[in-house]
């Protein structure tokens, strides 16, 4: 395997947001007033780092879904940004309908093969995504909490935010509860693990993303899709236990401690 889908279609609601704290440069601010976090620049845009993980991690192709106002992300990547050892392809996702309609857009570049998909505004550990691209079947990566909170930049109280997941004795994903309340948290137990979005899928998952309907938030949710492929098309998904932290660039917040924690990376996407 060796094509990785990234997720930079979102519109940043919460980057948009004025938060009280440290002030930002004016290049990160910028970035964040238009909800391109892919693009906040850290040295170099984000996605960059995000790229270069990926690259470390024996990936050579990558395709960035975007919107259709996003021609300055294709500018960088055809001019100053181009990168050295990975191919970057784009799909458009014509309107902001959700991660699972996102996922369609990409269908033409995985042409049947196995791909990896990640979003654009989590930074996952080379590691992590190399054991992700040696699986032959569908997967996906399942965090430790614990983990999670001591080494990347995600604190206990924002674990609910995330879809929780327990594993069957065969190492399959058994259950995925997306942003579960205290009940639905409590029922999976303390010993379900975080997805952080990182999964592997095959074309047996653009079937099952034309059947997602809208999820109580309004979205076209992946992780219905998930379930949906689960339920009609007898898919199974192999849960990689990770014991390890990711960056996540969900809000302004985020950026001050992201910066400290790339300022001794060199990416080289």
């Amino acid at each position: 395997m060796t094509k990785a889908v990234i997720l930079a279609r979102g519109l940043g609601t919460r980057m948009r947001r004025a938060e009280a704290g440290a002030p930002l440069a004016v290049d990160q601010a910028s970035a964040a007033d238009r909800g391109v976090k892919g693009m906040i620049p850290f040295g170099r845009p984000f996605l960059d780092y995000a790229l270069s993980a990926l690259a470390d991690a024996g990936f050579t192709t990558a395709c960035l879904v975007i919107g259709p106002e996003h021609q300055a992300v294709r500018d960088y990547y055809a001019g100053p940004g181009r990168p050295t050892r990975m191919r970057v392809h784009f799909a458009v996702q014509q309107h902001p309908l959700g991660t699972a309609d996102a996922v369609l857009a990409a269908e033409e570049f995985a042409g049947g093969d196995l791909f990896l998909l990640c979003n654009a505004d989590n930074y996952y550990p080379a590691p992590v995504l190399a054991a992700l691209r040696r699986l032959t079947e569908p997967g996906l990566a399942g965090f430790d909490r614990d983990a999670l909170v001591q080494r990347g930049n995600i604190t206990a109280d924002r674990i609910s935010r995330f879809a929780l997941l327990t594993t069957s004795p065969d190492g399959l994903l058994a259950d995925l509860v997306e942003k579960p309340d205290a009940t639905a948290a409590a029922a999976l137990g303390p010993l379900a693990r975080v997805s952080m979005n990182c999964w592997v899928f095959g074309p047996g998952i653009f079937p099952a993303c034309r059947l997602v309907r809208p999820s109580p938030r309004g979205e076209l949710e992946i992780q219905d899709a998930v379930q949906i492929s689960m339920a009609a098309f007898a898919e199974r998904y192999r849960v990689v236990p990770v014991e390890d932290g990711v960056l996540d660039l969900s809000s302004r917040g985020d950026i001050t401690a992201v910066a400290a924690r790339l300022s001794a990376v060199e990416p080289r996407p």
